[in-house]
C-alpha cells in the first residue's frame, strides 16, 4: 500500500516516535513564523535557553495583529521583536509587509516542508503542499532552538474533489461545506488532505483559503499536492526553484474519505457565533447588513480584491453599509493599486486598511451595538469582532460583495453574471519590507520597553493538587473566552499581570478577581474545550493566576498541548456524566498525583462539597508528563540542562 502525502512528509521529517495513529512523534522542523500577538512571549522563551542562533533553516518574525499604536506598548514591541530578530538570525516583516499567513505563502512556503507557526491558521501554506501546523509560542521557540516539535500522529483524511466550481462559487465554500458536515470538532486529531481531479480546476490562493479554514476544523494540518498550478504560482513568484512534485502515491490509504462535487456547492454563509453554522445564503437572504469586512488571512489575496473591485466598478456601497477592506500583504495592494481595482473599490466607497490582522482579530472596526457584519474572515465567535451583540456571518468575498452592494444578505447568484478576472502571469516580488539579519548578531543589544515584563513560571507539580472549582464553562469555549483579544488587550501580551485581569472576561467577569482571592484552584469544561486561536496565553494567564487542572469533556490540540507546556494538569471525564454535577465553587482534591501521573493510572478527584468522588484520565506521553511534573516545558529543559 501506498502512502497519503502527509505521511510521505511525515516520514521524510520524523525525528522520534512511530506512525501509528494517536501516539506522540517528533517532527523535524524546517521553517517557523510567529506573529506579533504571539512573537513577544515566544522570543522571550527563546532567550531563556541561552542559544546563540535559531537552528532552523529559515524563521520569520511577522509583525501583523498589533499595528494600531494608540500608545507606545505595540510600537516598543515591535522594536524588541526587530532587535530579536537581529540577534538570533530571525527574519523581519516589517508593519504594512503583510499578514504572515499571505507573505509566507507568497514568498517563503515550499513544498515538502514543514512549517511551525505560532498562529492557530498557520496550515495556510498547506495549500502549496507544505506541512504546516499551528502551535503554542514555546513550541515554536523549542523548534526554533533545534529540538523535534512533538504531536499526536495525525489520522489522514481524503477528501475527493470532483467538478469545477460554479459562477459565484469560491473555495470558501469548499471548506464552509467540509464545517456544515464535519463541524468544528471533526478534524481534532486529524490532517486533511485534498485530493481528486477537481484540485487541478483550484489555484493556489484559493487552496490556500481552503487550508487555513481547516483550523476552524480542529485539524492538525490542512494540505493539497503540489502540481503544475504550484508550480506556476512560484514561479509567478519569482521563485521556481522551491518547486517540486509531490502527491500521494495512487494506491494510498487513508482513514476517512468525503468526497465533493465542487459543481454542485452553491453558495455558503456561518451564521452567528460558530464557523459550522453553516447555510446556503439564500437561506438567509434578506437579512439587513450594517457592515461588510472583507480581508484577514483566509481572503485577501489578489484573486479575492480583483473580484471585489469588478463587481463594485461603478456602483456604490449601500447607504447603511460600512465597507472595509484588508489587503493580505504589500504584494497584493501593489499588484490592485497598479491594475486600477484598488480605485474602483475607494470609488465605490470602501474604507481601506493597512496589510494586516485589523479587524478579525477585534483590532478595531467593531459594529455597531446588535449589527449585522458579513466578513470574509475564519472565525465568528461572540465578542471576537469587538462588539459583544453584533451578529457576524462568514461568507465567501463574492458574496460579502454582494451584501455591500444591496445593503442585506445576498446571494451572489442573483446579480447576473459572474465577473471575470486575471491573475496577473508574474508578481511584484519586493522584499524591502523584509529585513534580514547580520551574519553575527552578537553585539545586537535587544531593545526591551518598559511593557515587556518577566516570564511567568511556576514549581514543580505537588503531589497534591486541591482548590475550588473556580468555573464550570459548557462545550466548545474558545481560546477568545479564555484570554480575549482585540484593541485594548492584545497591546498586553508581553505583560502576563496586565493581562490576566481580562482571563475570562466574556464568560464570568469576576473570574480574575475571584481567582486571586482562592489563591488559584481548577477549570472545569465540556467538549473541544481551547478551540480556536493558537495564542498560548490562554494557558499562561491561567497558570498565572494559580490554575493547577483543567478537568473537560476533550480539549483541542493546540490548548492541552499549551496547558501542559506550562504545567497545568489536562484531565478528562473518564465518565462524561460526572461534569453535570460540579458546580463552581466545590472544593475538589486530588491525592497521589506524581505517583499516578508516573505509572500511568487514573486519577481519582474529590469533590469534598458534595461528598463524592469521581474519576479522571490523561493522554499525555512519556514526554509531557516530565514536563507536567516539572511545572512546564522550560522547567524541564533547565533541568535537563
Amino acid at each position: 500500500m501506498g502512502d497519503s502525502l502527509t505521511y510521505k512528509i511525515i516520514r521524510a521529517h520524523l525525528a522520534s516516535g512511530e506512525m501509528t495513529p494517536g501516539a506522540e512523534i517528533g517532527l523535524r522542523i524546517d521553517q517557523t513564523l510567529t506573529q506579533d500577538a504571539t512573537g513577544t512571549m515566544t522570543y522571550l522563551q527563546f532567550e531563556a535557553m541561552d542559544l546563540p542562533r535559531v537552528k532552523t533553516d529559515l524563521s520569520v518574525s511577522y509583525v501583523d495583529h498589533n499595528m494600531l499604536q494608540t500608545d507606545f506598548r505595540n510600537a516598543d514591541d515591535h522594536r524588541y521583536l526587530q532587535s530579536v530578530a537581529a540577534k538570533y538570525g530571525i527574519l523581519f516583516s516589517r508593519p504594512g509587509n503583510g499578514i504572515c499567513h499571505q507573505v509566507h505563502l507568497e514568498r517563503f512556503g515550499k513544498p515538502g516542508a514543514t512549517l511551525l507557526g505560532a498562529d492557530s491558521h498557520t496550515p495556510t501554506s498547506g495549500g502549496l503542499g507544505s506541512l504546516a501546523i499551528g502551535a503554542g509560542g514555546l513550541d515554536v521557540a523549542i523548534a526554533m532552538a533545534g529540538a523535534p516539535f512533538y504531536v499526536p500522529m495525525p489520522r489522514v483524511v481524503r477528501v475527493l474533489l470532483t467538478g469545477k466550481l460554479s459562477p459565484w462559487v469560491s473555495a470558501k465554500d469548499v471548506i464552509l461545506e467540509m464545517l456544515r458536515r464535519l463541524t468544528v470538532k471533526g478534524g481534532v486529531g486529524k490532517v486533511i488532505e485534498y485530493t481528486g481531479p477537481g484540485v487541478a480546476c483550484l489555484s493556489v490562493p484559493e487552496r490556500a483559503s481552503i487550508t487555513n479554514m481547516g483550523a476552524e476544523l480542529g485539524a492538525t494540518s490542512s494540505i493539497f499536492p503540489s502540481d503544475d498550478v504550484t508550480r506556476e504560482y512560484l514561479a509567478a513568484q519569482g521563485r521556481v526553484e522551491d518547486w517540486q512534485p509531490l502527491a500521494a502515491d495512487p494506491d494510498a490509504t487513508y482513514d476517512e474519505t468525503v468526497e465533493i462535487d465542487l459543481g454542485a456547492l452553491v453558495p455558503l454563509m456561518a451564521a452567528p457565533f460558530s464557523p459550522d453554522a453553516v447555510h446556503p445564503v439564500a437561506e438567509l437572504a434578506g437579512t439587513p447588513v450594517q457592515q461588510v469586512c472583507i480581508g484577514s488571512c483566509t481572503n485577501s489575496s489578489i484573486r479575492d480584491l480583483e473580484t471585489v473591485a469588478a463587481m463594485l466598478r461603478g456602483k456604490t456601497v449601500a447607504p447603511d453599509v460600512s465597507l472595509t477592506i484588508n489587503p493580505g500583504s504589500k504584494q497584493v495592494l501593489t499588484t490592485v493599486a497598479r491594475s486600477g481595482a484598488l480605485g474602483d473599490l475607494i470609488a465605490a466607497g470602501a474604507r481601506v486598511m493597512d496589510p494586516g490582522c485589523g479587524p478579525c482579530i477585534g483590532m478595531g472596526q467593531a459594529p455597531a451595538s446588535g449589527a449585522v457584519s458579513v466578513r470574509s474572515f475564519n472565525r465568528n465567535f461572540k465578542g471576537r469582532s469587538g462588539t459583544d451583540d453584533a451578529q457576524v456571518y462568514l461568507a465567501g468575498t463574492e458574496t460579502c460583495a454582494a451584501c455591500a452592494l444591496t445593503g442585506v444578505i445576498t446571494d451572489p447568484r442573483d446579480l447576473g453574471a459572474a465577473p471575470v478576472t486575471e491573475t496577473p502571469a508574474s508578481f511584484q516580488a519586493d522584499d524591502n519590507m523584509i529585513v534580514r539579519p547580520p551574519a553575527d548578531g552578537a553585539e545586537i543589544e535587544i531593545v526591551r520597553g518598559p511593557n515587556i515584563q518577566p516570564l511567568p513560571t511556576r514549581g514543580p507539580l505537588e503531589g497534591e493538587i486541591a482548590g475550588e472549582v473556580l468555573l464550570v464553562t459548557g462545550d466548545n469555549i474558545t481560546t477568545d473566552h479564555i484570554m480575549p483579544a482585540g484593541a485594548q488587550i492584545l497591546p498586553l501580551r508581553s505583560n502576563i499581570p496586565a493581562m490576566s485581569d481580562f482571563c475570562f472576561q466574556r464568560v464570568d467577569p469576576t473570574f480574575p478577581e475571584r481567582a486571586r482571592q482562592a489563591g488559584g484552584g481548577i477549570l472545569v469544561g465540556g467538549e473541544n474545550y481551547g478551540q480556536g486561536s493558537s495564542r498560548e496565553h490562554a494557558a499562561l494567564v491561567p497558570m498565572y493566576l494559580g490554575v493547577e487542572a483543567v478537568i473537560v469533556k476533550s480539549f483541542a490540540r493546540i490548548h492541552k498541548a499549551n496547558l501542559v507546556n506550562v504545567g497545568i494538569l489536562p484531565l478528562e471525564f473518564a465518565d462524561a456524566a460526572d461534569y453535570d454535577r460540579l458546580a463552581q465553587g466545590d472544593r475538589l482534591r486530588i491525592v497521589g498525583v506524581r505517583e499516578a501521573l508516573r505509572e500511568g493510572q487514573p486519577l481519582t478527584v474529590t469533590n469534598e462539597t458534595q461528598g463524592y468522588a469521581f474519576q479522571a484520565t490523561y493522554d499525555l506521553s512519556a514526554r509531557q508528563v516530565d514536563a507536567v511534573l516539572a511545572g512546564g516545558v522550560l522547567n524541564l529543559i533547565k533541568a535537563q540542562a
